[in-house]
């Protein structure tokens, strides 16, 4: 009834007598259950048992040694895993560790966990949470918002650290990908703080960081990225994620992408149904003559009146500037950085 309560010589024996009756043999072999019923022993000694058994057995070719580790200690998947690698060829397990008391090995977790070393555990995941859906109807349960590789938040970061070190892994990502010249599925995965790709089991990338009060700039510049397809430099990084920072500090909770999204839009681009500052830019033309000088004609409000400003200078931004020298201000360039808003000429 409990193989890891039992004296190995004894089970042996019980086990030997078993099969002088079946005689396995080819194309008759025989499963062995050796049941943790109740877990009582660490998963190293878990699978030292199995260790003994699969090297003292007589047929062993003819012979499927199969475990079956319940979750008392809160150890069933290492057991299985460590028993597998003591000589074990078979597990017996339920998805989400349902079954008895703590329930038995939870099955996604294990078949997960050899997905993420790179062995196929030979079962479809591609859309986890259909498989989810379908256990929480038929079980009236649910699964644990951290349980892994399948809760709600187990592909989530919330921490500053955390949330900017995943943002450089996507980058650094994309860079080799470029470098390569194959997409970023193409090369192999290493995002810090997430052990699989989400795609991989039918997850998007957009629950992957959540701002909230403890999250820095790199979180922040990553949704605005994912979301928009705006790349923050890093000053501009470090004075949004100030203004969220005071809205989270105020507000508490958190910040969803849109409302990251609408801030912006009011900080850096404000809405026109409700403006704000001297001068609203309404359009712009600019030409450029065969000297490389270009000229910007804008139509813009400035303190209230409609008015129009013009200007030169090596580019667009150099006239704009010259432009606002008309009605006396004066603009100087720190920093400067562009980027495509997507692929394409």
């Amino acid at each position: 009834e409990i193989f890891t309560d039992t004296e190995l010589d004894f089970a042996l024996e019980v086990c030997e007598a078993v099969m002088d009756v079946y005689q396995p043999g080819p194309g008759r072999e025989i499963i062995l259950n050796l049941p943790a019923t109740v877990e009582r022993s660490t998963p190293s000694t878990h699978a030292d048992r199995f260790e003994w058994m699969s090297r003292n057995l007589s047929r062993r070719e003819y012979v499927c040694v199969s475990v079956h580790p319940h979750n008392d200690r809160g150890t069933a998947v290492a057991a299985a895993e460590l028993a597998l690698m003591a000589g074990a060829d078979r597990v017996e397990g339920c998805l989400f560790g349902q079954g008895e008391r703590t329930g038995n090995v939870d099955l996604v977790t294990l078949g997960m966990n050899l997905f993420s070393q790179g062995v196929d555990p030979q079962i479809d995941f591609s859309d986890i949470d259909e498989i989810r859906r379908t256990w929480e109807y038929c079980n009236q349960m649910q699964v644990h918002p951290r349980h892994p590789y399948v809760g709600d938040l187990v592909y989530t970061s919330f921490s500053g650290s955390h949330q900017d070190a995943i943002k450089k892994g996507f980058d650094a990502m994309e860079a080799d990908a470029a470098a390569k010249g194959v997409t970023v599925d193409d090369i192999e995965w290493a995002v810090p703080y997430l052990p699989i790709d989400p795609k991989d089991v039918g997850r998007s990338y957009e629950a992957v960081i959540r701002v909230n009060s403890q999250s820095g700039k790199g979180g922040i510049a990553y949704v605005l990225k994912n979301d928009h397809k705006l790349d923050l430099p890093r000053r501009m990084q470090i004075e949004f994620s100030k203004i969220i920072q005071a809205k989270t500090d105020a507000e508490g909770g958190e910040v969803t992408g849109a409302a990251i999204w609408s801030v912006f839009q009011d900080e850096y681009l404000p809405n026109p149904d409700n403006p704000w500052g001297r001068i609203q830019v309404r359009t712009g033309q600019s030409t450029t003559d065969t000297d490389g000088v270009d000229t910007l004609t804008v139509e813009a409000t400035v303190d209230g009146v409609d008015t129009v400003l013009s200007g030169t200078g090596n580019g667009p931004i150099s006239a704009f500037f010259d432009a606002l020298q008309s009605i006396g201000i004066d603009v100087r360039l720190l920093d400067y950085q562009e980027h495509t808003m997507s692929e394409g000429a």
